[in-house]
């Protein structure tokens, strides 16, 4: 072909070559002496050579062989870039002789370049919302090379949403574009990354790529969405202002505006929770704003919704469940229900007294309660139903012992700690009469002065009812013994009994009985007595005595008495005999000598009251001796009485005779007409005999009333008609008396003032009555306090 292509070259005076592009330096292109028909050697001789034209050519001659080579690299796209087809003139030159001649090499070319795109990356951003079928027009790749080399077709790595589409033109260049197949979602694939390569048509095909970095433009097409459609928290009631109740979270896929989501609670049940809550509407905090109670709400809803900043903005919703903890914040309480007071103090065990129901607000364990009353006597609880209780008895009442009740129910729930609550009751005790009237003694003694006025008080006795109103009401009353009222004569009363009569229904009474001791007073002088056995007439003297000696200081009429000249010293003349119807200090009796004083020859004694002589008698003491001899008793103050003796003095035989005279008249003892008594020598010493017994006698008692003053000194003394005890001894006169009770217990009564250490308790000691309607039919025979 080259020999036929040089031949026709040569007849139409041009040589043509063709040579692929890149070929390796010293290939033969042709041979191009024998081609412009020069021998062979004569290319060396003629020489044969290229005529450069401007740029260096690719290929050369060879002297030697006059074959045209290639000297460098022919790269057709630097030579001819996209022109075709690609012809290199070349001017051959020969000389000797001088020729030119025209070669024109032809660079063919190789699939020597693959496809290129304008940039290895191409960025897109395509609307998330944009429809399917949507294209968007893309930059195709260049070849270098021509021809089917040059033939480009496009391929895209896989994808569900993208697809190619090439247009072809002969007017026009090819367009390709990327059509969007399926709808977009950026918050899926946010980035979708493709590979576009071209390959062209050469043998091998070469290829070119181009990534595409499609990123998809968000819209607002998703709500903010929760985490958590509902969250549960619990809390307990006792949580403090400000605690985080829940943390909301809700996500929005979009970005931007779209993505930016803000909360808001938009309902809250039930509604009084609405400001118990806070909420942070960029953190989606939930904080206490408030203080929350188990017992008032246990449980609260809150909707939370979340939005976005997109147009038109949308929305998420989720539910805050709270629960309510209990906490043991409430003691039980305790209400009464009904409360019957007061209560009768026989009431029988088991009566219902008060009603009462207990609760506690909190639940569970903290809600349960146990029950009781303090103290736990007289009253308990029992239990009807939950929650409700009576309070019973369980004591029998005794009103006069407790009169009020001071009850405390208390109720203590089983919370940790446990809470106590407490109601208190005053339960009063009504009054039932069942207690009689009781005094404080059994047995009184009265002492009540004589001579008192009618209606005077004697003594004030009372009895005590614990029971109260009309029960313990006491009236009082002389017990009759069934006997009919009226006055009662004064002695019936030494001894009598008081009753004591209440108001109740029935009525109950007491009784005490009274010992009224009635003490002296000095109302009485000492009377003179007749001798005794003397007859009335014989008294007359003495009877003047008595009546003038009533009163204190009084002075009798004379007495009569013989003594014998020459009697020896303490010879007995004659004896006063007086008596006193008062008793004790008031009736001990003392005589004395008034006149004459000094020394004479008659003495008295002081308590017997016998005249005897102090010295033996001489006829210088005169032929009669008038004694005045005054008889005083020991009252305060003191009442007496004067007696006058007229002694004749005689001689022994004549006072024998007077002697005589007197026994003829009284059989039962010697004494004178005059009421004195005559002292004989065995008289005398008898009297003696009995004056001493009487002194021991008193001495005695005397003793005997000393230690019973003593004993009352140390003794406490009892209050007069004080409460229970002994039997109490009532003084009811200035005079000292002493009296001895029914339960043996001594009592020593004196008057105001110091007491007296010769007290000395005689019997009293009544005259004989008196003849006439003044005499007292009540007093007994009176005696003689010394009889001979």
């Amino acid at each position: 072909v080259l020999v036929l292509q040089a031949a026709w070259a040569l007849a139409g005076g041009q040589v043509r070559y063709s040579v692929p592009e890149e070929a390796k330096v010293g290939t033969v292109v042709g041979r191009l002496a024998q081609d412009l028909g020069l021998e062979a050697g004569e290319a060396e001789a003629r020489r044969l050579r290229l005529v450069a034209q401007g740029r260096r050519a690719s290929v050369e001659v060879s002297g030697a062989s006059g074959a045209l080579l290639v000297s460098s690299r022919l790269d057709r796209e630097e030579l001819c870039g996209k022109s075709a087809p690609c012809a290199l003139r070349l001017e051959v030159l020969v000389e000797r002789p001088l020729r030119v001649f025209h070669v024109e090499l032809e660079v063919t070319d190789i699939n020597d370049n693959a496809p290129i795109f304008p940039a290895a990356r191409k960025n897109l951003s395509i609307a998330e919302l944009s429809v399917p079928g949507s294209r968007f027009p893309l930059e195709g790749a260049s070849d270098a090379d021509i021809g089917a080399n040059a033939q480009l077709s496009y391929t895209l790595s896989p994808s569900e949403h993208f697809s190619l589409d090439l247009q072809r033109s002969e007017e026009y260049r090819e367009s390709l574009f990327l059509v969007l197949t399926t709808p977009l979602d950026r918050e899926t694939i946010p980035v979708h990354r493709l590979v576009l390569t071209a390959s062209d048509g050469g043998r091998p095909s070469l290829t070119g790529t181009m990534e595409l970095v499609i990123s998809v433009l968000d819209a607002n097409d998703n709500a903010p969405q929760f985490n958590q459609s509902v969250y549960k928290v619990q809390l307990p009631e006792s949580a403090a202002e400000g605690t985080l109740v829940a943390r909301v979270n809700a996500t929005d896929p979009d970005v931007g505006s779209n993505g930016e989501v803000t909360f808001s609670a938009s309902n809250t049940f039930p509604e009084k929770g609405l400001n118990l809550f806070i909420l942070n509407p960029k953190t989606g905090e939930i904080r206490l704003a408030g203080s929350l109670d188990f017992e008032d709400v246990r449980s609260y809803e809150v909707q939370i919704e979340a939005t976005d900043k997109g147009t038109p903005p949308l929305s998420g919703h989720c539910k805050v469940v709270l629960e309510v903890l209990d906490v043991n914040d409430n003691a039980p309480e305790v209400w009464v229900t009904s409360l019957s007071v007061p209560v009768p103090e026989d009431a029988s065990v088991g009566t219902v007294v008060a009603l009462l129901s207990v609760s506690d607000r909190d639940s569970g364990a903290n809600g349960r309660v146990q029950c009781w009353v303090w103290p736990a006597s007289p009253f308990g609880l029992e239990a009807t139903f939950a929650g409700s209780y009576s309070l019973v008895l369980r004591e029998a009442l005794d009103r006069e012992r407790v009169s009020e009740y001071e009850v405390e129910v208390r109720a203590e729930d089983g919370g940790a700690p446990a809470l106590r609550g407490r109601r208190g009751l005053r339960v009063p005790v009504s009054d039932v009469n069942d207690n009689a009237p009781a005094f404080a003694q059994a047995v009184y003694t009265v002492l009540a002065r004589e001579n008192n006025a009618a209606g005077a008080e004697l003594a004030r006795l009372w009895a005590r009812d614990p029971d109260e109103a009309g029960n313990g009401r006491v009236s009082y009353s002389v017990w009759e013994g069934g006997v009919g009222g009226g006055w009662r004569p004064a002695s019936s009363y030494v001894s009598f009994e008081v009753r004591a009569v209440d108001a109740g229904e029935p009525p109950l009474c007491g009784n005490a009985t009274v010992q009224l001791f009635v003490l002296d007073e000095n109302d009485n002088a000492p009377a003179l007595l007749p001798p005794a056995g003397s007859a009335p007439e014989a008294g007359g003297v003495a009877g003047e005595a008595a009546a003038a000696g009533s009163g204190s200081g009084s002075v009798s009429g004379t007495l009569w008495a013989w003594a014998a000249w020459g009697a020896p010293a303490g010879q007995g003349v004659a004896k006063i005999r007086a008596v006193d119807a008062d008793s004790g200090y008031n009736a001990w009796l003392r005589y004395e000598l008034w006149e004459p004083r000094g020394k004479g020859p008659f003495r008295v004694g002081l308590y017997s009251g016998e005249v005897s002589t102090a010295r033996a008698l001489e006829e210088a003491d005169g032929p009669r001796q008038r004694l005045v001899i005054v008889v005083r008793d020991h009252g305060e103050p003191a009442r007496s009485a004067t007696a006058t003796l007229s002694v004749s003095l005689v001689e022994a035989a004549e006072a024998a005779l007077a002697a005589a005279a007197g026994s003829s008249s009284s059989s039962s003892s010697s004494r004178s007409a005059a009421g004195v008594e005559i002292g004989p020598g065995a008289a005398s010493a008898a009297t003696n005999v009995w004056l001493v017994v009487a002194i021991c006698a008193v001495s005695s008692l005397f003793l005997l009333a000393v230690v019973l003053y003593g004993a009352s000194r140390w003794a406490p003394r009892a209050a007069v008609l004080s409460g229970p005890g002994p039997t109490t001894l009532v003084c009811a006169s200035e005079v000292g008396s002493w009296s001895y009770s029914q339960r043996h217990s001594r009592s020593l009564c004196v008057a105001d003032g110091a007491g007296k250490s010769d007290l000395m308790v005689f019997s009293p000691n009544f005259p004989p009555p008196p003849p006439g309607p003044a005499a007292k039919d009540a007093q007994p025979e009176p005696s003689a306090l010394l009889d001979t």
